[in-house]
C-alpha cells in the first residue's frame, strides 16, 4: 500500500493491545478535513475491526512485503476533532 500524502501514519508494530487502538483513538483531533490514518501492525487486527466501525470509520487493510499489515482509516467525516 503506496503511503496517502494526507495520511498521519501510526506505527504500532512494537506496541501491545490495546495501546495500538488507543493510539489510534487520540489521532483523530489531529486530523485536517479529508486526512486519514494510515496504522501498521504486525498482523491483521480482526478483533478491532468491530470497534472501528462503532465510531463509524471506513478502513482498508493490506498486508506488506515484510508481512505487516496496514490499515487506512478514514474517520466517518474526516474532519479534524471529530471525537
Amino acid at each position: 500500500m503506496s503511503e496517502p500524502a494526507d495520511g498521519i501514519p501510526v506505527d504500532a508494530r512494537e506496541l501491545a493491545p490495546p495501546e495500538p487502538l488507543e493510539n489510534v483513538r487520540q489521532t483523530p483531533g489531529l486530523l485536517r478535513p479529508g486526512q486519514s490514518i494510515r496504522l501498521r501492525l504486525p498482523r491483521e487486527p480482526f478483533p478491532r475491526y468491530p470497534l472501528l466501525a462503532e465510531r463509524g470509520d471506513r478502513h482498508v487493510a493490506e498486508m506488506e512485503t515484510d508481512g505487516s499489515d496496514v490499515i487506512l482509516i478514514h474517520p466517518v467525516d474526516g474532519a479534524a476533532g471529530a471525537r
